[in-house]
């Protein structure tokens, strides 16, 4: 009876002295497996430790004991992934980088109590180090199918990293893959990158570009909504809508707003803004019109059209500037309202001037009279252009625009003087 207890003594002893030696190959790798990674700033000291990692990492993976443990997939996920970074052979470290793979999908499935999280996230930063690489040496050949693939890959490795969604997100739309390109802009608009407001100006440039003007304006509208005081996105909104001729929405938008916030001086500068770009928009057609009809015959009758424009251009910049002195009466120091104020009475001025030089020089009483209309409609603009120069005198705008009154009004000595200023302006 002795004799069988002691046996059975025996064989317990043994199988766990096998399990504890197993168990030891897993400590083993990891202890290796941390001392290369102290080591790895000089791989000659470092990459031994490594090798001695994989050795014990292998047989750990081989028996029945540890194979299926989360701590041997996550080690082996790691150790390989680290491999295929070291690997001077392109072959090896591509095997490498497989077996790498594998393991960490494996790691990821069974670590339900996220007791490995250090080394899983080691193995993928890994990993996309490397599509990573790969991606940006063929985006510099420009190769942007195989940049999109790399990225892509490693974004899937690393879902929530903000540089590989961006790449990816570039990479699609340089090679015109506009789905991948939206739907990685998309996402990176959600997390927490710091460029925003730029990756929502790509999101809706890429809309547009796949004249999906609909979904231009949700994005936008977004962007706006989250940024309400950026000029920029508000700018680009007031384009967006434009060319998708929802200008009255964006208009009635706005009105809402100021009827909630009618001391808000951002929202009237916002719709002097639309108005203003609705009659910039109207001066390209005029031009476009004008030309045509230069070329035309002398007597033909005045185009309708053109006249039409005209009037929606003048009435626009009327309504601008009835919503620029609305901003300026709640801030007379808002400096965008006061130099939008000062170009959009200007404007007119412009206008006149021009129109008049086209006077036969044998109708002196009608080009006298259209200048000193243009000379009149000048002066009103004058007390806002000074204030846009005083409120900024570095504003290249503000200058250039004070410029063009001096100019319009035969002011050469002033033009010229203000001339100087602009040229002495700090080059970008």
């Amino acid at each position: 009876m002795k004799i069988k207890v002691l046996m059975t003594a025996l064989v317990m002893s043994y199988t766990a002295l096998g399990a504890f030696a197993q168990k030891r190959e897993l400590d083993n790798a990891n202890e290796n497996f941390t001392k290369f990674q102290g080591l790895r700033a000089n791989m000659t000291l470092g990459k031994p430790s490594l090798m001695l990692a994989k050795t014990s990492i292998d047989k750990a993976a081989e028996n029945s004991k540890t194979s299926g443990l989360p701590q041997t997939f996550a080690l082996k996920a790691a150790i390989y992934a680290s491999l295929s970074t070291t690997d001077a052979d392109a072959s090896a470290a591509a095997a490498d980088y497989a077996i790498a793979a594998e393991a960490l999908k494996k790691a990821r499935e069974l670590d339900t109590k996220n007791e490995n999280t250090s080394l899983i996230q080691n193995a993928g930063r890994e990993m996309a180090q490397v599509q990573l690489d790969k991606g940006v040496k063929a985006f510099q050949a420009k190769n942007y199918d195989e940049a999109y693939k790399a990225f892509d890959e490693g974004r899937q490795i690393l879902p929530e990293d903000t540089t590989m969604i961006l790449y990816s997100a570039i990479s699609a739309s340089n090679a015109k893959n506009y789905t991948a390109a939206i739907a990685n802009y998309n996402k990176l608009v959600t997390t927490d990158y710091k460029n925003k407001v730029q990756a929502y100006n790509d999101l809706v440039t890429l809309y547009m570009q796949n004249k999906d003007t609909t979904a231009a304006i949700k994005a936008i509208g977004a962007a706006v909504e989250k940024y309400p005081a950026n000029n920029d996105l508000r700018k680009r909104e007031i384009e967006v809508s434009l060319l998708a001729g929802q200008q009255g929405e964006l208009i009635g938008k706005i009105e809402t707003a100021v009827k909630a916030d009618p001391n808000n001086k951002t929202l009237y500068y916002y719709e002097g803004l639309t108005y203003s770009q609705i009659a910039e928009t109207n001066a390209g057609q005029i031009k476009k019109l004008e030309k045509a009809a230069a070329k035309g015959s002398k007597t033909a009758a005045p185009d309708p059209q053109l006249a039409k424009l005209k009037q929606e251009r003048t009435d626009d910049l009327s309504k601008a500037a009835d919503q620029y002195k609305k901003a300026v009466a709640i801030d007379p120091n808002y400096f965008e309202a006061v130099l939008n104020l000062g170009y959009v009475t200007m404007a007119p001025a412009i206008d006149l001037y021009n129109g008049a030089q086209q006077i036969p020089v044998t109708q002196t009483k009608v080009y006298d009279a259209q200048m000193a209309k243009a000379k009149a409609q000048f002066d009103l603009a004058k007390p806002y252009l000074l204030k846009a120069v005083e409120l900024n005198s570095s504003s290249l705008d503000a200058l250039t625009n004070l410029k063009s009154y001096y100019l319009g009004t035969r002011d050469e000595a002033n033009a010229n003087a203000v001339q100087k200023k602009i040229e002495a302006l700090p080059k970008n």
